[in-house]
């Protein structure tokens, strides 16, 4: 049985705002299932790359793809060690002085080791999840996998086990002394927008479907 803590370890262990840190796994899952993009980083050869990915949580796992062909995809499943973060940013903290200036955010950092997945329904399972994390209900919509796009396709997972969530909340937390200054100071409130979508030329004719006119996503803003 999965704990309902993630395991958190000197690697995962927030030290500057503490107080901000939390191992609530149910907590996190919100946040990944919030997301959209992934920072994903490797160390290669000494050099640290880190690669903006689509990403989707499948259970207690975290799911990655990829060309086979792509350097970052062969190391990860080669066993380099990958740090994953996802942040989502809920508003601009403006103080009344440029040092407390912030931002409130939620942001889950995942560390450990990838698996390649090998077999081929598991891969078309994780390829559904992580089409699905982006537009919920889109794969009953969609013709399935080829054999040949899921063999050109290199697919991970990552357990979400080694994580920390860090989160911030609330108004700028102004100097006693500058709290009479004639200074506006307050939150601006941030969150992701859709406008009409944008049909492909041959899809003119066609109804927008509900997954796609109804497109949100799930947030659980402090």
């Amino acid at each position: 049985m999965i704990s309902p803590q993630l395991t958190t370890t000197d690697r995962t262990t927030v030290k500057r705002a503490a107080e901000r840190a939390s191992d609530d796994r149910a907590a996190a899952y919100a946040v990944l299932d919030e997301g959209l993009v992934a920072h994903v980083g490797i160390q290669v050869d000494g050099q640290p790359f880190v690669i903006p990915m689509v990403y989707g949580r499948d259970g207690d796992r975290l799911i990655l793809h990829g060309s086979v062909a792509s350097r970052l995809m062969r190391g990860l499943a080669g066993g380099l060690p990958v740090c994953v973060t996802v942040t989502l940013v809920d508003g601009l903290v403006l103080a009344r002085s440029a040092f407390h200036h912030s931002m409130n955010y939620r942001s889950v950092v995942i560390i450990g080791d990838a698996r390649r997945i090998d077999d081929p329904d598991d891969v078309s399972a994780a390829l559904d999840a992580l089409v699905d994390h982006l537009v919920p209900g889109r794969v009953a919509e969609l013709r399935e996998s080829t054999p040949a796009e899921i063999r050109q396709t290199l697919v991970l997972e990552l357990p979400i086990d080694e994580a920390s969530l860090k989160a911030r909340t609330g108004g700028p937390r102004d100097d006693e002394a500058d709290l009479d200054l004639p200074v506006w100071a307050g939150v601006v409130p941030l969150h992701l927008a859709t406008t009409e979508p944008v049909p492909d030329p041959g899809s003119v004719g066609h109804p927008v479907p509900s997954t796609v006119a109804g497109w949100s996503r799930p947030t659980q803003i402090p």
